[in-house]
């Protein structure tokens, strides 16, 4: 088939962006002939000789978030009209496709959810918020009757959300878990790549690491962990991978006498040393449709505590993988958690983790994802 993937950007630390590229190559394995459109892509792309991504530039008016959002929604719906595809498959809100993938979730449901951790001033000016008023007007259009041909939702709460948000039919939804690739995070991995991490960053051998991994702090739930470290105890480290300002957790974490104890890496391409690095990864998000990297996490062989909220919480099998937070802004809860994971046997997390993930393959996933573009070519 022709396929026409539309995503804004790519970069190589995002998790939702790693699995729109990684989606790209495994189709043009199977036969497809694959074409991106987005602002930016740094990923693979090669458009001599039909082999690899061709790629399609959408420009986008830069510099208020509201301007990038519609301009790439109406622009990108301009160029996809101009050729034919078999299949139009949109990781983004936008306007023009056959098969909307909702990997952001609803808009709707994050605008209820962040009211939790939102400033007074912000609850107040949500409702005029130009940004807000644009993505829910977009994601409006997206659930209308006739303006799509298949939902894919990467969670059975995330088809929830959209049936009670915009009422649409169940068997329009198809939930299809995102894919893990065990190569790139092999549980029986040797410990010296993760003794390497933690002789850089001066944390002894017998002291227990947490990991947290996700751009947005405030959303992905970070405040809650580091305020939660006090309780958790004296030898337990946090190391931080992620994009957003740090300094406003530096101080939360001196605040906490935990300055030395929590290390912020920034935004890495290859997470795997990290995450062999752990024994917890920590993931009290606030929203979250489905995490990919409490996917990651649990292929590299650790338990994972992450809140009810995030639809990553369906494959954790509470005192076997790990433990789910009911209530991701109490650092009470979440130090419990994280202790409680910490206890857990290894070698017994292993074993869960191993016999769940096998479900979720790359090529059971293209599988299904393919099952649904026949679906619709065929119609």
């Amino acid at each position: 088939m022709k396929v026409a993937l539309v995503r804004q950007q790519y970069t190589d630390f995002g998790g939702a962006e790693r699995y729109t590229s990684a989606l790209a190559e495994h189709l043009i394995d199977s036969g497809h002939e694959v074409h991106v459109f987005a602002n930016e892509w740094k990923g693979k792309k090669n458009k001599a000789n039909g082999e690899g991504i061709i790629f399609h530039h959408v420009p986008m008016l830069k510099g208020l978030s509201v301007l990038e959002v519609v301009s790439f929604a109406y622009n990108s719906r301009r160029m996809l009209k101009r050729e034919q595809f078999d299949i139009i498959h949109s990781f983004e809100r936008t306007l023009h496709q056959d098969v909307y993938r909702a990997g952001d979730g609803c808009h709707r449901e994050w605008l209820i959810q962040r009211k939790k951790i939102d400033p007074w001033h912000k609850r107040m000016t949500q409702a005029i918020n130009p940004l807000h008023l644009s993505l829910l007007r977009i994601e409006r259009e997206i659930f209308r009757e006739g303006n799509y041909r298949a939902i894919i939702a990467n969670s059975k709460r995330g088809k929830a959300e959209i049936m009670a948000h915009y009422g649409v039919p169940s068997e329009k939804i198809r939930v299809i878990y995102t894919p893990v690739d065990r190569t790139h995070f092999p549980m029986d991995h040797p410990p010296e790549r993760g003794k390497r991490v933690r002789d850089s960053l001066g944390i002894p051998d017998e002291t227990r690491v947490l990991l947290f991994v996700g751009s947005g702090f405030r959303r992905k739930g970070l405040t809650g962990v580091i305020e939660a470290l006090p309780m958790v105890g004296e030898n337990t480290h946090l190391i931080v991978i992620g994009k957003d300002r740090i300094a406003p957790y530096r101080s939360l974490a001196r605040k906490a006498g935990k300055e030395k104890d929590v290390h912020f890496i920034g935004p890495v391409s290859f997470v795997e040393q990290y995450y062999e690095a752990s024994d917890l990864f920590i993931f009290p998000t606030i929203y979250e449709p489905f995490s990919n990297v409490c996917l990651e996490a649990m292929a590299s062989g650790l338990p994972v505590a992450t809140s009810q909220i995030n639809g990553a919480s369906e494959i954790i099998i509470e005192g076997k993988n790990g433990y789910v937070i009911e209530n991701p802004i109490d650092h009470i809860e979440i130090a419990d958690k994280i202790k409680k994971g910490l206890m857990l046997d290894r070698d017994e997390v292993k074993k869960v983790n191993s016999t769940m993930l096998k479900n979720f393959t790359w090529e059971k996933h293209i599988e299904k994802v393919c099952t649904v573009y026949d679906e619709i070519a065929g119609k």
